[in-house]
């Protein structure tokens, strides 16, 4: 299997997988309001977001190997949110649905988190694995 099936398939898959997910459930009326949580939707927005800002995050990195990290974080969050726009473009179509200026902000705040938390997380885990590695090439080394 070639890397580029392989990068589309482990990376580029789940995003669109997600993308899909989003649209659909933007596509049927709003859920009824309960009143347990207040500003549930807001923090459903926020959530959802984040992580679809990170899978974004995950897939520019394995698509775009060579670029530097500040501009794998600048496009992550930038498609995200582009993303939210649109779906709160398509919410206004929905019947009993509409766009809400606070919903892209949830959307944007979360695409924000999301891709910056899985970038720290996934660096330090990266460290920690490439450390570990030393210390085992080390101790072969001197344990023959």
């Amino acid at each position: 299997m070639s890397q580029t099936i392989k990068t589309i398939l482990l990376y580029w898959f789940p995003v669109l997988l997600y993308c899909l997910l989003i649209f659909i459930q933007s596509a049927y009326p709003s859920p009824i309001k309960g009143a347990s949580i207040p500003h549930m939707d807001k923090i459903l927005h926020f959530g959802g977001y984040a992580f679809l800002g990170a899978l974004f995050f995950r897939a520019f990195n394995a698509s775009l190997p060579d670029s530097k990290i500040k501009t794998i974080i600048f496009i992550s969050i930038t498609t995200s949110v582009l993303y939210g726009l649109t779906d709160e473009l398509h919410q206004s179509f929905t019947t009993s649905r509409s766009a809400d200026i606070m919903d892209f902000a949830a959307d944007t705040a979360g695409s924000i988190f999301g891709v910056l938390t899985y970038c720290l997380v996934s660096s330090k885990i990266s460290f920690f694995i490439q450390k570990k590695a030393k210390i085992t090439k080390k101790s072969l080394r001197t344990n023959p």
